[in-house]
């Protein structure tokens, strides 16, 4: 009885498929906004937190919060160009539709399944693209995708480098700041000093350790959270 239905359920046109799929095109890059300003909104946590292990001089921890920055920043490029690639799918529908009014169908779109099978390979997108895959394959603009694998170069020891040295120049230019902001008195004692130790703040700087090291990962949980 349910494809006696689905044969007599009369099938949507092409502007009705436009404007469903650009609909939904609009909400995700929607929520990819918003992911994007969740992402940033931690950042800022974990640029104060770099700042006060490095003025505490506790470069392991600093330096482990400087790689989920870097991290995060790189999440946020990719979902940039997944928005980008969203809205590039839209327009080129809307091109499709326009063709479909002169030949009375949708016609296949080598950009829009190019852009289809992109995301498709974005973690963040990847269950999304593969329901519009299916629809759009149905509807006879793309062919179909056979395409599991989803890109998770963000994680892969082979950017470990590149991380690296983005560690390096987010520690400098926070030093920088950091350096800038102590009396001009303290910083030439510094200079004069570098390998001198001062036993009462190293003892400080171990007692902090436990909470600076809780703050630490509940920092890194967070941004965990809203990357994924």
């Amino acid at each position: 009885m349910e494809k006696v239905m689905n044969i007599l359920k009369p099938k949507p046109n092409p502007q009705q498929l436009l404007r469903d799929w650009q609909r939904r095109l609009r909400q995700e890059c929607r929520n990819i906004e918003r992911q994007i300003r969740d992402i940033q909104r931690e950042e800022k946590s974990v640029q104060k937190a770099i700042r006060e292990a490095a003025k505490r001089n506790d470069m392991g921890s600093a330096k482990a919060l400087a790689k989920e920055l870097v991290r995060s920043k790189k999440t946020v490029n990719r979902l940039y160009e997944n928005k980008a690639q969203m809205n590039s799918i839209s327009m080129h529908l809307g091109e499709s539709v326009a063709i479909a009014r002169t030949v009375g169908h949708l016609s296949k779109s080598a950009e829009v399944m190019k852009l289809v099978n992109n995301l498709m390979k974005a973690p963040e997108m990847a269950v999304t693209m593969q329901e519009f895959s299916k629809e759009m394959t149905k509807a006879g603009v793309i062919e179909e995708i056979v395409n599991d694998a989803v890109d998770t170069a963000l994680d892969s020891e082979d950017i470990e480098d590149e991380i690296e040295e983005e560690v390096d120049k987010v520690l400098t230019a926070i030093a920088g700041e950091t350096a800038a902001q102590l009396p001009e008195a303290v910083r030439k004692e510094r200079v004069k000093q570098p390998g001198q130790s001062v036993g009462a703040s190293e003892e400080e700087a171990i007692a902090e350790g436990v909470d600076d090291e809780e703050e630490m990962e509940e920092i890194r949980a967070r941004l965990a959270k809203v990357r994924s």
